[in-house]
């Protein structure tokens, strides 16, 4: 098998480098392989391999993966920053062979179709990337056939267990404070309602990531041997010759994994071409540290510049995250809370085979708008905002709202202490009776908020220059619409028979005397009016926005695609700019955010990219063979130590 953790002597030089095993670089790296069998391609990976590892494969599991100890995400600080309550909020990105799609929540979310549409490059258009959509899923949902695709890699399905009774009673409580139920949300074109989601996940229950569903197939099946994977090892940067051609890579062991292991430098060289995937944090390191990028910034940073890009590492976006937690009726609900206390232990669960580790937790969200007199009633500034750029385009949603059956770890931590952050992971909870819980999600669509991140240095252990920038936005838009969020969410949990009041230390401080008040209910709440909120209680709920929002994993846009005179990185083709034999294929292109959750944008990215390299090297597609999705009962590897399993 080609996978390694050691890099072998006849990996020296190679046709294809791919620099990060994530989401998008499995698919270059599947297809390409799978395509050309005489092509050889070397992904090198930061983080272990993940074939069959228990927190990656169940889906119960998943937010072991971003506690603050794990092995299998990579944890960036952001600077201090008073937008934030003067906090250093923390971003994790996948750390994992298969990357951000190895750890996420599993939703499947696809963009709106003018979200690609305002992406405004050839080939790159909505209507471009339909096909691609279809190629890389097996669709297991409702909705028109036209609009999915059936023999993909990836397995879309509900993984065959829901908590049904919340989900019926949630979008009951929606469609009363006016979003229906949509059938099929993740058509490109249907906007503002409530959906059963889906998730990458196979209808037996197991994850879908896409070294799981791309890379482990060949690397498995005998006949792939063009293929080879080196986990555990870091690149520094791309190794450029006389007329500035990537002609390869310098990296190192990753002390993470390897701690014993000696400092030596490698080099493997590339025939043909160099691809960077390594997330909109990962990739632009690496081009700065290899001479590209702003010459302020390599001047500073001690780095000769090879080309002068001074897009690399602008204009860095993510969804900003809000969440809170009601308390819910135990007769009317089903959670994962018992899980979440340590009732039982991840192993326990697998031994029993239990349904609920098919479940991610989350059956119902939404991308939402709100009406005229929503808009009215929060000011000219925002009207103003929101006239300009989302009235005439009912397409395009303003938040993504969804609610998890279960208060698991917070979802954003205060500062970069992983002490600090473990205790508030293990918030005490009452233990007599054992209240279930349900926690609401908001993230903003379309941020306006920017931030940025740099090297400081040349090296791997240079002290990172990153802002996120959330909240940052002069007009205060992003903020208010979480705060209509925060309203729209409390309104319609108000409205079931689960609601039981709000966990307090997961809410606003509301002054005293307000009508909106926390409340603590022993039955359901006949609701005849919706909450009144004063000024003080609006200040309230932006200063709770401020000191809990953080990421949704979502950073994207810090080496876009667009003309290089307007901060783009890389071409249409997804060419570096100033260089030859570099392309960039991840997240890190998208000039736009997207109002989705984006990693069925980053496997799109990984799909079309591979097929502008497969065009360039005259290699025609052939079908993939996978073989069928295995069952959720596999021998298992565990990520220890986990916050749950104590």
């Amino acid at each position: 098998m080609g996978l390694y953790s050691t890099p072998p002597p006849y990996l020296d030089e190679v046709d294809i480098i791919i620099v990060g095993g994530g989401s998008a670089g499995c698919i270059v790296a599947g297809r390409l392989a799978a395509a050309d069998p005489s092509l050889s391609i070397l992904v090198i990976e930061g983080g272990r391999n993940n074939k069959d590892v228990a927190t990656v494969v169940n889906p119960l599991f998943m937010l072991t993966n971003v506690d603050p100890r794990s092995k299998t995400a990579l944890f960036y600080k952001g600077s201090r920053s008073a937008h934030v309550a003067d906090r250093e909020v923390i971003v994790p990105t996948g750390g994992i062979l298969g990357g951000g799609s190895s750890i996420n929540f599993m939703l499947y979310t696809r963009a709106q179709r003018s979200d690609y549409d305002s992406w405004d490059m050839p080939g790159w258009s909505a209507d471009d990337l339909w096909p691609f959509l279809k190629k890389l899923e097996t669709y297991h949902g409702p909705g028109e056939a036209d609009h999915h695709g059936y023999e993909g890699p990836v397995h879309v399905s509900d993984g065959g267990y829901r908590a049904e009774k919340t989900m019926k009673t949630l979008l009951k409580a929606a469609e009363a404070v006016g979003y229906p139920e949509i059938e099929d949300l993740q058509n490109l074109n249907a906007c503002n309602g409530f959906h059963r989601w889906l998730r990458t996940v196979s209808p037996e229950g197991r994850r879908q990531d896409t070294a799981h569903t791309f890379v482990h197939p060949l690397l498995e099946d005998g006949a792939h041997s063009n293929l080879h994977v080196l986990v555990e090892h870091r690149v520094i940067r791309v190794l450029f010759d006389d007329q500035k051609h990537a002609s390869g890579v310098e990296f190192v062991t990753n002390p993470a994994h390897q701690p014993d292991a000696e400092p030596i430098k490698y080099t493997t060289k590339a025939r043909k071409l160099v691809v960077l995937s390594s997330g909109s944090l990962g990739s632009p390191q690496i081009l700065e540290r290899s001479g590209v990028g702003s010459p302020a910034i390599l001047e500073k940073a001690g780095v000769p510049m090879v080309a002068n890009v001074p897009g690399v590492g602008h204009d860095y976006q993510d969804h900003n995250m809000h969440t809170f937690v009601f308390k819910i009726s135990a007769e009317e609900s089903e959670t994962a809370d018992a899980y979440y206390r340590g009732d039982f232990t991840a192993e326990q669960l697998v031994a029993q085979n239990h349904p609920m580790v098919r479940w991610n937790g989350m059956d119902v969200a939404s991308k939402i708008r709100p009406t005229a007199a929503q808009v009215a009633a929060l000011g000219p500034t925002f009207q103003g905002a929101y006239d300009r750029d989302y009235k005439d385009n009912p397409n395009r949603p303003l938040l993504f709202v969804g609610f998890h059956n279960g208060q698991g770890p917070p979802l954003t931590s205060p500062r970069h202490d992983p002490e600090a952050n473990v205790a508030r992971h293990l918030v005490p909870l009452p233990s007599e009776p054992r209240v279930p819980y349900l926690q609401g999600i908001n993230f903003s669509c379309y941020p306006y908020s920017r931030g940025h991140v740099h090297i400081t240095g040349p090296s791997l252990s240079s002290p990172l220059d990153f802002a996120t920038g959330y909240l940052s936005d002069p007009e205060s838009f992003d903020i208010t619409m979480l705060v209509w969020g925060y309203k729209v969410s409390r309104e319609l949990v108000r409205r079931t028979p689960l609601y039981r009041g709000e966990l307090a230390t997961h809410h606003p401080k509301f002054p005293p005397g307000s009508k909106a008040a926390l409340v603590d209910l022993d039955a359901p709440l006949e609701v005849t009016a919706d909450l009144e909120y004063t000024p003080e209680d609006d200040a309230a709920i932006a200063q709770h926005i401020r000191e809990t929002t953080g990421t949704t994993w979502h950073s994207l846009g810090t080496n876009k695609m667009a003309p290089r005179e307007k901060m783009g990185v890389v071409d249409a083709s997804l060419s570096v700019y100033g260089v030859t034999g570099l392309k960039v294929v991840d997240l890190s292109i998208a000039p736009e955010n997207v109002g989705a959750n984006t990693n069925n944008t980053a496997m799109v990215i990984g799909e079309k990219g591979a097929s502008i390299i497969a065009r360039e090297l005259g290699i025609k597609f052939v079908p993939q063979q996978v073989s069928e999705c295995p069952g959720r009962c596999v021998k298992a590897v565990w990520e220890r130590p986990s916050w749950q399993m104590r």
